[in-house]
């Protein structure tokens, strides 16, 4: 099992120093998932920014700019798409109409081939079976909630999918996989990893000891989350395999 962790700061009242050392213990504690690589994303300036490294994250130093609102990252235990070829490491970026975004997966999909087949999507270098997500995406031609659960409903496997669009909206896709979402709401502050055992952990390692609930979340559960912090929990059905 892979690892995907990250956060979305909407009120600006959290300092760079501390998310850059939550990102890094986030990261590492997710090492207990996968140590073949490591990947993250943000926006700069309206732009997906994506960093990933054939390595385990404790080896990387993970930067991002001072005024970065979000961040979605990924440890990676290889399944299908050798981890050596960089292109086939997390996360993915993708466009659609009118939103560049990035894309990262925890979970092995079993219909990625057929999938490409049925829906006519183009042959591409990209061995992992995650990608399909984002083909997927990009033929529906919207960034939204509804062509997620399109998505979503379409894949046979096990899953959750973190999505950053390009104005710092963040989307997590519940499937059959852990994931485990923190609001720290005197901040302003989202945090989430794969277990509780991987966010708690990253949270006592830096230090960040600040009053949050937990956000609950199910199998079949889109949460959207907008850059200005509010959520909402559109749904899908998970595909019979």
């Amino acid at each position: 099992m892979c690892a995907v962790f990250g956060f979305l700061d909407y009120k600006n009242k959290v300092k760079s120093k501390q998310k850059k050392a939550l990102i890094k213990e986030l990261s590492m504690a997710s090492e207990e998932c996968g140590t073949d690589a490591t990947g993250i994303a943000y926006i700069k300036n309206g732009d997906i920014v994506t960093f990933k490294k054939v390595s385990p994250a404790h080896k990387l130093k993970l930067y991002f700019p001072a005024e970065m609102k979000a961040v979605i990252g990924h440890t990676r235990m290889t399944t299908q798409g050798s981890e050596k070829r960089n292109y086939n490491n997390h996360p993915f970026e993708g466009k659609t109409k009118k939103y560049a975004f990035a894309l990262a997966h925890n979970g092995v999909l079993w219909n990625d081939r057929q999938l490409r087949y049925l829906e006519n999507l183009s042959q591409t270098k990209i061995e992992t079976d995650s990608y399909i997500a984002v083909q997927l995406l990009e033929q529906g031609k919207q960034l939204d909630a509804e062509n997620i659960k399109r998505m979503a409903e379409l894949l046979e496997g096990s899953f959750v999918f973190t999505i950053l669009r390009d104005d710092n909206t963040l989307f997590l896709v519940k499937g059959s996989n852990p994931l485990t979402l923190y609001h720290f709401s005197k901040l302003g502050l989202y945090v989430y990893a794969s277990t509780e055992s991987i966010l708690n952990k990253a949270l006592k390692k830096s230090n960040f000891a600040y009053d949050f609930y937990e956000v609950d979340s199910s199998e079949g559960d889109i949460l959207a989350i907008t850059p200005g912090g509010e959520i909402k929990k559109p749904s899908f059905e998970m595909k019979a395999s």
